[in-house]
């Protein structure tokens, strides 16, 4: 584990969590996220960051995965169903859980 970051997920008010990480990514790499975050800066008439387009484009490829056909979707995505089957809980509970699961708290 890495010392520099002494919490690296926090549950946010909106149910969300927010995971903090370095990641080494080649200069390709990181020109193709600047890229994406101008599209967005774009689409949304704002300054867009480079954590900002990396959360859009996880969304979005989470999305689509979710968009295809029910033959088309890889085992692991379709398999992920049955867990609509437990009972609802408020999105920042789960969140919670999440994170004190992760920690050993819970």
């Amino acid at each position: 584990m890495n010392d520099r970051v002494t919490s690296a997920l926090h549950a946010l008010p909106d149910g969300e969590a927010e995971l903090t990480l370095v990641v080494r990514l080649p200069w390709e790499d990181i020109a193709r996220l600047g890229q994406e975050a101008g599209r967005l800066a774009s689409q949304t008439q704002r300054p867009v960051t480079l954590d900002e387009a990396v959360s859009h484009r996880l969304r979005s490829a989470r999305a689509a995965a979710h968009a295809k056909p029910a033959g088309e979707q890889p085992p692991a995505v379709a398999s992920a169903a049955s867990v609509s089957s437990l009972p609802a809980r408020p999105p920042a509970e789960q969140a919670r859980q999440a994170i004190d699961r992760i920690n050993g708290t819970a």
